[in-house]
């Protein structure tokens, strides 16, 4: 067994003036975030994805496996194919397969199964969870894969956001046809489905509130 090698960490301490600043500015940066079902086709600059993709890689991990895979598609055939899956999926979901009770939390948002933001958008990330490591790895398991995903896939969502680009978490379940489509390898689950772009001139999105403080968090002991 290999023993662990350290380094220095990189950390740079802030004043407290600047630390609330800082966490103020980020929470209204990541406060205007929404999600978008209308995209503008206007291509997105080079280099922009690939730094995101990036700062998502960069995520925490159990045992530090990174078990994520993130799958870029612009090609216009594929995403149709993809989008005319997805809408199978969501026809069957829609028409039955999903309970009344989620389709009545879901109607103040105004889904359906049509999904032309799957076509309209630049891009689609297509986030995939490593369930087992690659056969080449000679390890048999990988740990904490959804939670690592989800952190991973939030870290993208914000890098994104930060970057002037609107998304969407879009996941037609069950999802086994993109990884038909894009041909992963069996050890690979499709998670979550991102379309990426810019938004429409004329986008518009629902009126929503959001939990405040106290109904997301508890203190327990002194708050400073």
């Amino acid at each position: 067994m290999s023993e662990p090698v350290y380094e220095p960490l990189n950390f740079t301490r802030l004043a407290p003036d600047t630390m609330q600043a800082e966490a103020r500015r980020f929470r209204e940066q990541i406060g205007a975030r929404r999600s978008v079902r209308q995209f503008s086709p206007e291509p997105i600059p080079p280099g922009v994805l690939e730094d995101c993709l990036l700062a998502a890689g960069s995520a925490p991990s159990g045992a530090h496996l990174q078990p994520w895979h993130f799958v870029v598609v612009t090609d216009p055939e594929l995403k149709a194919q993809i989008r005319e899956a997805a809408e199978r999926e969501e026809q069957l979901n829609y028409g039955g397969r999903m309970p009344e009770p989620w389709l009545e939390v879901l109607r103040p948002l105004g889904t359906d199964a049509i999904k032309e933001h799957i076509t309209e958008a630049p891009a689609l990330i297509v986030v995939f969870a490593q369930r087992r490591p690659p056969a080449e790895s000679g390890r048999t398991k990988n740990y904490y894969v959804s939670e690592s995903v989800g952190i991973a896939t939030g870290f993208l969502i914000a890098a994104l956001h930060a970057a002037g680009l609107a998304t969407l978490t879009h996941t037609p379940n069950p999802m086994q046809f993109l990884r038909e489509l894009l041909e992963r390898p069996e050890n690979e689950t499709p998670f979550v489905l991102l379309p990426v772009g810019f938004p429409a001139p004329d986008c518009q999105v629902p009126a929503l509130e959001r939990k405040p403080l106290e109904a997301i968090s508890t203190w327990v002991g002194p708050r400073a």
